[in-house]
């Protein structure tokens, strides 16, 4: 059994990034959205994105993929932007060759640091996904599907390797809040994480499903529909409940034919 270490996160106080009195709100913007660049960048990147977000149509898709090339750290070839994406800390994101983006996608590396938030080749991202590097980085490997409504949010980080297909309305990812002290609510006593989390390459994570933190999931696993994977889950395996057990190895039938 994987041993289980406890870390705890040093969370950023939003309400003060956001309300910080010692610093002038367009340099508060400036820190969360754009991250520490100059302001010609802020200045053309605002431009860009305020006329090509929402541009409808082949011309939308075509002006996007010309000009956000330059928004991101390296951006691939063949790259389909979608309308309203909304993009933090583009700086830190990576996105390979034919890699699709859909619809109303938030993608933000605020808080993934320098590892950021990286997108292989050929993987699609449907429509209202959030990827969110909260404090930690997110990888998804080549040729993975996530479907629509999923929420990533790294704390300790997720690792997604190739060909992984997520069903909409996956939640992968947080972390933990203390909750010792009766005095305090638990929105201010701190977070911890169990480590990243893993989804090996080849596996399905059926609709609804939740995997929490500190998880491993093999290669070519099936994690059955509305699942809360707790622990982990070995190469091969079908599981599913709450928590999440594995029921059948996949070619058990065949190893005993």
């Amino acid at each position: 059994m994987k041993s289980l270490h406890l870390r705890s996160i040093d969370k950023p106080d939003l309400h003060r990034m956001l309300h910080d009195t010692g610093t002038s709100s367009i340099a508060r913007y400036r820190d969360k959205v754009w991250g520490d660049v100059g302001w010609s960048q802020v200045l053309a990147g605002e431009l860009m994105t305020g006329i090509l977000a929402g541009l409808p149509g082949g011309l939308g898709y075509f002006c996007r993929q010309r000009c956000y090339r330059f928004l991101f750290r390296n951006m691939g070839r063949e790259v389909i932007l979608g309308r309203n994406i909304v993009l933090r800390h583009p700086g830190r994101i990576v996105l390979g060759d034919e890699t699709a983006i859909d619809d109303d996608t938030l993608i933000d590396a605020a808080g993934a640091g320098e590892d950021g938030i990286a997108i292989g080749n050929r993987v699609i991202v449907s429509r209202n996904c959030i990827i969110q590097g909260k404090t930690g980085p997110v990888v998804i490997g080549d040729g993975s599907d996530i479907g629509a409504n999923t929420v990533m949010t790294s704390v300790g980080g997720i690792v997604l390797e190739d060909h992984v297909l997520i069903a909409g309305n996956v939640y992968i990812g947080g972390g933990r809040y203390h909750t010792e002290d009766r005095q305090l609510p638990i929105l201010r006593q701190g977070v911890y994480s169990r480590g990243p989390i893993r989804i090996g390459s080849g596996s399905w994570i059926g609709a609804g499903a939740i995997v929490l933190d500190g998880v491993t999931i093999g290669r070519g696993c099936v994690i059955g529909a509305g699942s809360v994977v707790t622990k982990d889950i070995p190469d091969f395996w079908m599981a599913a409940g709450v928590p999440a057990k594995p029921m059948r190895f996949r070619f058990e039938e065949q190893e005993a034919g």
